[in-house]
């Protein structure tokens, strides 16, 4: 009997750890499970970016086994980007109202899985054409695949965790492309000691198809965990019923349409470079196949190691447009450095990768914070639309400027693009302190900001009723009125508070 008691309490507390483990690991507000999800949104996008730059890591042997010129090549980048200038846009409208995201996700990935096996057939029997509508339908699903993965990030992740959130899915995604680089030139060599022409290139296409059905997989286990999301926290119950139309692009804020021309002119002298990177440096700076590749990847490389830490240090700190602007400088000096100097490539690309990370886990959250949640794929759709449109024009442009003028020529013309972005960061910075915004905002001056917001919202609300109130109201009916204050107040804010919700960090 004198040990009855201390079982009791033991078997308590037994159940309590089970009930937390159970919520940490299981529900899908608990961390681990969170963390879990997290880990299958960013592989999500791993398959898409290994694919994306197979031409790139093997540059030389398209060109050889397949007699390309510089500027058939660069076509398999630009048909890449221009369905996009479209589809990236109808994607995004698509997974807001027709889709969701969770079908939407899974198609896109479907998409981009045929489309790199329908390159890769194209290549093993060496026709051209068809390698263009390989890529072609490879870029339709990759890029509305991209706004289905932010969409998630901030269904999953609103508030204070979204730039590192932001920074982790770019590091996993990044570093996709980097094994790409350090794998294909290995995986080429293996596969031409038993076969011969263009079916080398073909097999080796084929082996990286594996990563996008592992994407797939990955998609699919995302698609049933948010599902169940939905189902337990009632999700669904909450979701706005404002309907999303394709015209709402033409009223979204100016500060938006300036985030999205930063996002195109700062990646124009990012992706376009990488994809030319290989012949850059054996040229300018007399590298071999092997080294060239190295330092290539290095970019993609450092931006996947620290995309992660930048984007948990943008969290804590905020200043976005700040981070912005620390970024654009950082890639104007690397340019300079790999254009126009002798000094060693590896520092140029060394800031080129930081500067690359931070720009990426301070730009696209501050689309979640300009634009209401239930517009975000729209939203997304019409920045990765802008930018494929920019890409596809400049990797015609590249192309033909290394043809005719040379790569000191290609550097002059991506500083070009980087002062762009500058200006546009700039003139983002002068708007959102007159109107004084948030999106250059500390983290404790954007709660400051919900809360002037959400009693702002609440004095507007008591004003307004009391307008409605007839002159001759009893006492008795006013007293009730006071004393219903309370509760109408705290109805107020909880109607109002997931509108504002995106403005905390």
């Amino acid at each position: 009997m004198e040990g009855g008691p201390n079982i009791q309490v033991a078997v308590e507390d037994e159940e309590t750890c089970c009930d937390r483990a159970y919520h940490l690991c299981c529900h899908p507000s608990g961390k681990a499970h969170r963390f879990l999800a997290l880990i299958f949104m960013c592989i999500l996008g791993f398959g898409s970016y290994f694919c994306y730059d197979n031409p790139s890591a093997l540059q030389k042997q398209f060109k050889q086994d397949l007699n390309l010129t510089e500027t058939q090549f660069t076509a398999l980048y630009s048909v890449y980007s221009w369905p996009n200038v479209v589809m990236c846009f109808v994607g995004g409208f698509l997974i807001d109202q027709v889709f969701g995201i969770r079908a939407g996700a899974n198609i896109f990935m479907g998409l981009t899985l045929i489309g790199q096996l329908l390159f890769t057939a194209a290549v093993y029997v060496n026709q051209y054409w068809l390698m263009i509508l390989g890529r072609f339908v490879f870029g339709v699903g990759s890029e509305s695949l991209a706004v289905a993965q932010n969409n998630y990030a901030v269904l999953w992740f609103k508030g204070k965790e979204l730039n590192m959130v932001f920074g982790l899915q770019m590091s996993i995604a990044r570093m996709g492309s980097t094994v790409n680089f350090w794998l294909m030139e290995p995986i080429y060599q293996w596969v031409s000691t038993s076969s011969t022409g263009t079916k080398i290139l073909g097999l080796s296409l084929l082996i990286a198809s594996a990563t996008c059905l592992f994407s797939t997989i990955c998609s699919l286990i995302l698609g049933y965990m948010d599902k169940r999301a939905e189902r337990m926290t009632r999700r669904s119950e909450a979701r706005t019923t404002e309907a999303v139309r394709i015209t709402d692009a033409k009223h979204f804020k100016g500060t938006f349409w300036l985030v999205t021309c930063i996002c195109v002119t700062y990646y124009n002298a990012i992706f376009p470079f990488i994809s030319l990177a290989q012949q850059f440096f054996i040229q300018r700076f007399r590298m071999n196949v092997k080294d060239a590749d190295h330092i290539s990847s290095l970019i993609y490389l450092i931006s996947g190691i620290i995309s992660p830490f930048t984007g948990f240090l943008i969290d804590k700190i905020g200043l976005n447009i700040l981070w912005i602007l620390i970024s654009t400088v950082g890639t104007i000096i690397a340019h300079l450095l790999l254009g126009f100097t002798a000094c060693d490539p590896y520092i140029g690309v060394i800031i080129l990768g930081v500067a690359y990370s931070v720009l990426a886990s301070g730009l696209w959250p501050l689309v979640a914070v300009i634009i209401p949640e239930y517009q975000l794929g729209t939203a997304y759709g019409v920045c990765q639309a802008v930018q494929n449109l920019g890409l596809a024009i400049v990797s015609i442009i590249t192309g033909s400027i290394v043809d005719k003028w040379g790569f000191r020529v290609l550097s002059m013309f991506f500083l070009g693009n980087l002062f762009m972005a500058f200006m546009f960061t700039s003139i983002l910075l002068i708007i959102d302190q007159r109107e004084r915004g948030v999106l250059n905002l500390t983290p404790g001056g954007r709660k400051k900001h919900q809360e002037v917001i959400l009693e702002e919202i609440v004095q507007r609300q008591r004003l307004l009723s009391a307008e409605q109130l007839p002159v001759d109201v009893e006492a008795p009916a006013q007293e009730s009125a006071d004393n219903n204050s309370g509760s109408d107040d705290t109805r107020l804010r909880n109607r109002y508070i997931s509108a504002v919700d995106r403005l905390s960090s």
